[in-house]
């Protein structure tokens, strides 16, 4: 079982900053692409920016400039820092993480790979208003 528990959002000013992170935990082998999307009322869920395994990135032309994707992979954990916010950027964020997950084999539990699984955090709310 893999969980992804994301930090509150929050309230920003137009101009403002705030940072987002997310924290994978449970049987977690190793995490491969993390990232975030976003969601307004009436309007499909977007991707914001992405992370690979290997350290690649990318960012939503709406974004690039003024937000920044970074991960922690000690601690399975993405961070999303937003800068020069704007009420464009008012909506939900979600987490995502494609996880390769642990499984103990054999009489001395070895820790194997498992299945891997695309995971998603609960969301939390960032609202951008003066």
């Amino acid at each position: 079982q893999v969980q992804l528990v994301e930090s509150e959002g929050g309230l920003g000013q137009p101009g403002g900053s705030l940072t987002l992170s997310c924290a994978a935990s449970g049987s977690i082998y190793s995490s491969n692409t993390m990232g975030w999307y976003r969601q307004t009322p009436g309007k499909e869920r977007e991707v914001v920016a992405f992370i690979m395994g290997d350290g690649s990135i990318n960012y939503a032309d709406s974004v690039k400039g003024r937000f920044t994707i970074s991960r922690d992979n000690a601690k399975n954990t993405v961070y999303l820092q937003m800068n020069s916010l704007n009420a464009e950027d008012t909506a939900v964020y979600y987490c995502n993480a494609r996880i390769t997950t642990a499984q103990a084999r054999g009489t001395l539990n070895l820790r194997v790979r498992g299945p891997v699984g695309d995971y998603w955090g609960q969301g939390t709310q960032v609202r951008v208003s003066s």
